[in-house]
């Protein structure tokens, strides 16, 4: 049985929603503790600390994993937890927020009124006449491509139809899932291109990778119509901040709005630039920490893996009060070696799931009766073994 209360660390404001659901009598969660088993995060930068060799698995309480020194972990077998999803809603409505700033020159406007005297008597003329400069568009009508058809992406193209917009979408590795929630409305393209030379608005809902980095770039960019509205609520290095300026002095980029302020950005005619609002709700907050938290648990206690970003899904309910998890390089004969090394050691296993993403394997053993220390060194031994783990049944 698990005797010890296991310490987290907590690098951010946390929603308690999440917190609350790690019980005190199995968890010590703080700020301060040392040797933490694992850490729990929204935006601390992780690079550019020595994380204890104590850890065991980070959950990031948000989609984005880029604060996190991935490959490292995934040599010492520890893997990354994330909340893919969990904050869609609140950036499918930031999005619509964005189409409607920029159709209806809503920014504009508010610095226009911001900048009148209240006290002129000519205050309703100089509205009036004001308000010439800020004529816009409906959205109605109007084609929204949306590149990148995850579950952000599947809600914005979602309430565009229900606007009465027309959706064009690209996404070559879209999921069963996705393709299932995707409107039948949504028109397939075959390439970014495409969608660049087809829409008024592009959204992007991307991870950021090597693949996608500049993804829209000086070459791209002028397949957009002109005035058309880009929009980036995925990661900053997606679109190249020096393209948008190039494709903005040149007439051709109506307006580009975004969720990630930059030095080169600032304060350019044509940009607006919120602060990384994407998740800022409470009800995303909560969602991200629920799921985290309920993932990291599963995890710290039954070796399940759900949402890693660096390790296959494995789940196995358990069948025994005796459990070891293993992680390792995918090579072969690992799982004969780990069976000779328990056999040898007197243990009988009683169900075992293996499965690998990329150069990672994570294997889960029930096994029918307790592992000695020998067993576990034996296992940790194995050339190839990243980090072994025994899992007795939690108390309580």
């Amino acid at each position: 049985m698990v005797s010890a209360v296991l310490p987290i660390l907590v690098l951010n404001q946390i929603s308690a929603g999440g917190l609350s659901r790690l019980p005190k009598e199995l968890y010590r969660v703080g700020k301060d503790v040392s040797d933490p088993v694992a850490i729990l995060l929204r935006s601390a930068d992780l690079h550019a600390v020595t994380i204890p060799a104590s850890v065991r698995a980070v959950a990031r309480a948000g989609a984005g994993t880029n604060n996190i020194p991935v490959p490292q972990l995934s040599q010492r077998g520890v893997p990354v937890f994330n909340a893919p999803g969990a904050n869609a809603n609140a950036v499918k409505e930031l999005v619509l927020a964005g189409m409607l700033l920029a159709a209806r020159q809503l920014a504009p406007a508010l610095r226009f009124v911001d900048a009148l005297n209240p006290a002129s008597p000519d205050l309703d003329k100089l509205v009036e006449d004001g308000k010439k400069a800020f004529a816009g568009y409906e959205l109605a009508g109007q084609t929204l491509g949306v590149i990148g058809l995850g579950k952000i992406g599947c809600l914005v193209a979602d309430a565009a139809i229900k606007l009465g917009m027309q959706v064009l979408g690209y996404d070559p590795e879209i999921t069963v899932d996705a393709a299932w929630s995707l409107p039948s409305q949504v028109k397939r393209a075959a390439s970014v291109n495409e969608v660049l030379k087809s829409a008024q608005f592009v959204t992007l809902h991307v991870p950021l990778l090597p693949a996608t980095r500049h993804l829209v770039n000086e070459t791209n960019i002028a397949l957009l119509r002109p005035g058309a509205v880009l929009m980036n609520f995925s990661r900053e290095g997606v679109v190249s901040d020096a393209a948008v300026l190039q494709s903005l002095a040149a007439g051709k980029l109506g307006q580009y709005v975004c969720d990630f302020p930059s030095a080169a950005l600032h304060a350019k005619a044509g940009v607006i630039a919120l602060p990384h609002l994407g998740a800022s709700t409470r009800e995303a907050e909560e969602n991200c920490a629920i799921m985290v938290v309920d993932q990291l648990r599963d995890y710290l206690e039954h070796g399940n893996v759900v949402n890693a970003v660096n390790f296959p899904n494995v789940s196995m309910p358990r069948e025994s009060d005796y459990r070891v998890a293993i992680a390792n390089a995918n090579v072969p004969n690992m799982l004969g070696q780990m069976s000779t090394a328990m056999a040898r050691g007197g243990l009988n296993i009683h169900n075992m799931v293996n499965k690998s993403r990329g150069e990672m394997a994570y294997t889960i053993v029930d096994i029918d009766s307790p592992a000695p220390q020998s067993v576990l060194v034996e296992l940790a031994g194995i050339a190839g073994v990243l980090a072994v783990r025994y899992l007795p049944a939690p108390r309580g």
